[in-house]
């Protein structure tokens, strides 16, 4: 255990690559970047835990075929990363390579067309089986196959989901007359409110199954049942507000879950709060349970797995919120702190996470801190949690700070890189073949130690037939006793599996 009480499992001595990508084509994009086109616009850098430096390894890419990579996703078992390109006016483009340990990228074979415009996340499910795509300007939400042994795309689209229904785009491209969707004034909000605009969609870490989805252009969560054995987005379970509903729009752009307690975490780009919500995992594994029983889903409409508990500022009180949009945010690897970045106010906003109860999971405001540059659009922790690389967009930089694990604070380390309008880092730590058994041998440990209870309970349950009434009650207590050990054990094993796919997706996310 480290000083602040939680476990290292891939700290500081981890091999760890970042994959950085940046814009190329700014005609292309909703928003309107103020830095630097990129010629080439991948980088990769190692990493040097000592003093939070890093060294560059590789530019790569040709900006005509990889046009705006914005979004990457590190498989959780495999050095493979996957990046997406971002234009308006073209299908996304969804990229995987692999990484090799002096930052050489090795494409893997053709890239899959994402089916929508502007796409902006990629997940990947529990089973590694399939890439769940998202794309901000037309909103479609899209299911690509995957190999779980080598990382690859093994088809195009399987599944697709139109939250318009089909219906053309009310709004315009920017350089065809559209607002810059980096403003965050009425008329730019009215016209980029006009149509959903998906911006994410994270799967809940519990039974996998319910798609979350926040629609920045509807000021809405919208929950999804997905079905991972198929592969296939099935049913819109619900939508909610992503905010207080006090007229003012909101505009979530990402959620995170906490990787302990059942709580989710949307930040809202436009009013600058980040929304706390309490998530139902009773409802949950509900859904899980009927779907394995092949009963219609349809019941379940209506009924959402979230409740709004808090809303809170990102930005200093007297700071207008006209003049700012929220980035990223991030759940530390600890669960002890909430981070976020704030493009205008040009800031990282930390937060300290409530642990006893009633306020579990709601937040306090540790501090705001100048992130060196201008549009922080992206930021990352380093395997360990004890650094933040941070992507300053229309300044052309890429800066580090140390973070305080006890205290949450940052500092700048004095490291600074220039890189050409970066908008995201990924943290690529190099793994082994016998890391991604850790989490199957203890969980086979633990179904062992269940096993041999239950082998325990069959042997009492015959002794207690053979012996007769006298022993009744010492077997009768030791069968409870039994039976509560066992229960308790596989709520341990539950949770157990939980956490390390939290972990692991903290770790890359």
């Amino acid at each position: 255990m480290t000083a602040a009480g939680w476990d290292d499992q891939m700290g500081s001595d981890v091999e760890q690559l970042f994959f950085v990508t940046s814009y190329s084509d700014f005609d292309r994009l909703a928003h309107g970047p103020r830095g630097s086109p990129a010629k080439k616009p991948i980088y990769v850098y190692r990493f040097h835990s000592n003093d939070g430096s890093l060294v560059l390894l590789n530019i790569q890419g040709d900006a005509s075929q990889v046009v705006n990579p914005a979004f990457s996703r590190y498989h959780p078992r495999l050095n493979v990363v996957y990046t997406c390109t971002e234009d308006i006016e073209n299908n996304g483009k969804i990229f995987a390579y692999q990484v090799g340990e002096h930052g050489e990228l090795t494409q893997m074979g053709e890239p899959v067309d994402a089916g929508g415009t502007s796409t902006c996340y990629l997940t990947i499910d529990k089973a590694c089986k399939h890439m769940l795509c998202v794309n901000y300007w037309n909103s479609t939400l899209c299911v690509i196959p995957l190999d779980p042994e080598t990382g690859a795309f093994t088809g195009p689209i399987q599944s697709m989901y139109d939250p318009k229904g089909g219906k053309e785009m009310v709004a315009c491209g920017r350089v065809k007359g559209g607002v810059n969707h980096s403003n965050n004034d009425g008329s730019t909000i009215r016209m980029r409110q006009a149509d959903p605009h998906s911006h994410a969609l994270v799967l809940d870490p519990f039974v996998g199954c319910v798609a979350y989805v926040p629609d920045l252009g509807k000021d809405l969560v919208r929950e999804f049942f997905y079905d991972p054995v198929w592969g296939n987005i099935e049913l819109e379970l619900n939508v909610l507000p992503s905010g207080m509903c006090t007229g003012m729009p909101d505009g979530p752009r990402y959620l995170e879950f906490h990787p302990r307690y059942p709580i989710c975490y949307v930040i809202n780009e436009l009013s600058s709060t980040v929304a706390v919500f309490e998530v139902d995992r009773r409802l949950l594994h509900e859904l899980k349970e009927a779907s394995s029983r092949g009963e219609d889903m349809s019941k379940f409409k209506g009924r959402s797995s979230l409740r709004l508990i808090q809303s809170i500022k990102t930005l200093p009180s007297a700071f207008p919120t006209d003049m700012n949009t929220c980035g990223r945010i991030c759940v530390h690897k600890s669960g002890r702190f909430v981070v976020v970045s704030n493009r205008g106010h040009q800031s990282i906003a930390i937060f300290r996470v409530k642990t006893k109860a009633p306020n579990t999971g709601e937040l306090s405001t540790v501090g705001y801190f100048h992130t060196r540059g201008e549009t922080p659009r992206h930021f990352q922790f380093d395997a360990s949690g004890q650094y933040l690389l941070v992507a300053n967009q229309d300044t052309d930089s890429l800066t580090v700070f140390h973070f305080n694990l006890s205290s949450g604070e940052i500092r700048y380390t004095g490291n600074e890189y220039r890189v050409p309008s970066p908008n995201f880092v990924c943290c690529c730590p190099t793994y082994s073949d016998s890391e991604p058994e850790v989490v199957v041998n203890t969980s086979s440990a633990m179904n062992k130690q269940i096993s041999g209870i239950s082998a325990d309970l069959s042997d009492s349950e015959s002794s207690f037939v053979s012996k007769g009434q006298d022993d009744s009650k010492n077997l009768v207590q030791a069968l409870e006793n039994a039976q509560r050990e066992i229960a308790y054990l596989k709520q341990q094993l539950l949770m157990q599996q939980d956490r390390a796919i939290m972990d692991v997706n903290t770790i890359i996310n």
